[in-house]
């Protein structure tokens, strides 16, 4: 749902939040509150939204159950910042395998409850350390929160999946390994090399043609260079499967400052590595430093993105 009109952009409203938690639960066909286990919240951390946010909690999911089964309240924040746009999925992300494990994780950070919470309006408990999910009998189920700034408030109630007998495994026919691969429970790749690939890696058993992403890294701009050389020539001798070679260079080596990555196939690699190695430019050759961001919330550095 919206807000509305409320006290100010960055506001949050408890009404509104409080609405969107029972529109939640009507959706999920009328889910009583109590029986919902746990809640990734919001929580930004802040003095302003997590009162808010906790006293909407508390009139919700914290009324009507009994004190030895609180509602627990966690949040991601506390281990990887405000992820923006992504917090939200970041808490399913986060609820769907606690589930599965069945473990709730602690919230990191947190001395103490907060003073400014009436904590005894309801039984809701913060995770200061990690809980075993309650076994009862009925699934477990989440609710997860994500907050916009301009006051959109979204609620989502995950449940967990029925059981299912899970398949036998089948291990790989011998016949259709390599005459050079003797047959194990996981394909290896030979090695140590004199390229420094990865040893007892598994086996990608790519086909030459299959686009793939081909990972390189160095500490400088020449010996990334250097290194594109010598990915070209490994690759172009065909002495390693191509999905051998990708999975060693994306898994076997340290990802250090320097970094490129060539999409495509063997072909693509080859020409895109040596145009790399000789300080061109290819088609499918993508550089670059940071990608992603996590910044809390605010500024990340003075004069971020000053040259766009």
């Amino acid at each position: 749902n919206q807000d509305g009109a409320s006290n100010g952009l960055t506001a949050p409203n408890g009404p509104s939040q409080q609405r969107v938690i029972r529109q939640a639960l009507a959706s999920a066909g009328g889910i009583p509150a109590s029986e919902v286990d746990a809640v990734e919240a919001h929580g930004t951390g802040t003095a302003l939204g997590d009162p808010i946010e906790a006293q909407a909690l508390l009139a919700t999911y914290g009324q009507d159950r009994p004190g030895d089964r609180p509602l627990w309240l966690g949040s991601i924040k506390s281990n990887i910042g405000h992820t923006q746009g992504a917090a939200g999925v970041a808490g399913v992300i986060k609820m769907v395998l606690a589930m599965r494990r069945g473990v709730l994780p602690r919230t990191l950070h947190v001395a103490e409850p907060s003073p400014q919470i009436d904590w005894s309006a309801g039984e809701v408990r913060l995770l200061t350390e990690a809980q075993q999910w309650p076994v009862l009998d009925r699934p477990r189920r989440a609710g997860v929160s994500s907050f916009g700034i301009s006051g959109t408030n979204a609620h989502v109630i995950l449940e967990q999946a029925p059981p299912t007998d899970a398949p036998p495994a089948v291990a790989p026919p011998t016949d259709a390994l390599p005459a050079d691969v003797p047959p194990t429970d996981a394909f290896l790749v030979e090695g140590p090399s004199a390229d420094g690939f990865l040893a007892g890696a598994p086996r990608a058993d790519v086909p030459g043609s299959e686009v793939l992403p081909w990972v390189l890294s160095a500490r400088t701009d020449e010996a990334l260079r250097a290194q594109a050389g010598r990915v070209a020539a490994v690759a172009e001798s065909g002495t390693a499967e191509a999905g051998d070679l990708a999975y060693a260079l994306a898994t076997g080596r340290a990802l250090l400052d320097r970094r490129a990555v060539v999409v495509g196939d063997r072909e693509n690699l080859v020409a895109a590595a040596r145009t790399l190695s000789e300080g061109g430019i290819a088609s499918g050759l993508l550089q670059g430093g940071i990608v992603f961001v996590f910044p809390g919330q605010g500024s990340q550095w003075l004069g971020m993105a000053v040259e766009l």
